[in-house]
């Protein structure tokens, strides 16, 4: 679970705001809908600054329902003997945050956002995937329409992913994606549908994928390293492990809706659609860790 991001569109540590009927945060219905779809260990990527927080309000929260590790996306945690460049004040990314589990993972895995919610169907078609056994470079994602992913608030950026025949061919990333009267304009001022399947970091890997990450994450280092604002991007490392070649992903999809805090003002519709989905039988309140 990658929960080390800065939170600077948000105002604060959004992952741990509580937003649930009973208080709970997007975690806690992540780790819920996890659990009873079979994933048998969380391991959070956080800050080590949030360590503290984390143990108190969230590890803590799930003692005796699943065990809990803990890894750390640090600034100068670079392969290779590497540096940090000077007036770098940032990790380095989703692909950065994916590497720091590796000494902690070494079984088939799923990558998610903290403070995004996939939904209960999502996890069980993910992880029924990752129950059978693969081949190195054999992963999975599950995709979502890109106008279900969109903010009321504010633009976003996201992975649009070209599919053909039930695998991922290419994603490549869109920033400043907004509505716009029928459709979806970027910055760029390309257009789209919104029925475009995008990337919302919800990946099915392997432990083979950690020496790739180092191996992508040195080169961009090298090409990249002394832009302060760079940033290694999982569905990036993907793409590029698709197009040489060695790497196949299956692309899955889900009748349940994404939902998530990008923005601060995004808290009360997240909460309303919570709620809504309690009132629905979908959860129990408070969320209990029985299922």
């Amino acid at each position: 679970m990658l929960a080390a991001g800065m939170g600077s569109r948000f105002g604060g540590v959004k992952q741990l705001d509580p937003v649930g009927p009973s208080g709970e945060t997007v975690m806690d219905y992540a780790v819920y809908d996890a659990v009873r779809a079979g994933v048998e260990r969380v391991v959070f990527v956080i800050r080590r600054e949030l360590e503290e927080a984390f143990h108190a309000q969230i590890g803590s929260r799930y003692a005796g329902a699943v065990p809990v590790a803990y890894a750390f996306q640090e600034l100068d945690a670079l392969p290779g003997g590497r540096v940090v460049p000077g007036g770098r004040t940032k990790p380095w990314g989703t692909g950065q945050a994916v590497l720091a589990a590796a000494e902690v993972v070494d079984s088939p895995f799923i990558v998610i956002n903290a403070d995004d919610f996939y939904g209960r169907r999502a996890y069980e078609g993910l992880a029924g995937r990752l129950e059978t056994p693969s081949t190195p470079g054999a992963y999975a994602m599950v995709a979502f329409p890109l106008v279900n992913t969109l903010s009321e608030h504010g633009s976003v950026s996201r992975g649009v992913c070209d599919v053909v025949d039930g695998r991922l061919h290419s994603v490549v990333e869109h920033t400043g994606l907004a509505p716009d009267g029928s459709g979806v304009l970027d910055s760029s001022g390309a257009r789209f549908s919104g029925a475009e399947l995008v990337s919302m970091n919800f990946w099915g890997l392997l432990p083979d994928v950690f020496g790739r990450l180092e191996a992508q994450f040195g080169e961009f280092l090298d090409a990249r390293g002394e832009d302060p604002k760079a940033e290694l991007y999982l569905p990036a490392v993907i793409d590029r492990l698709v197009a040489e070649g060695s790497a196949v992903v299956d692309v899955l999809t889900s009748p349940d809706h994404w939902f998530g805090m990008t923005y601060a003002a995004d808290r009360d519709a997240v909460a309303a659609r919570l709620a809504d989905l309690v009132a629905a039988g979908e959860y129990p309140s408070p969320l209990g860790w029985d299922a």
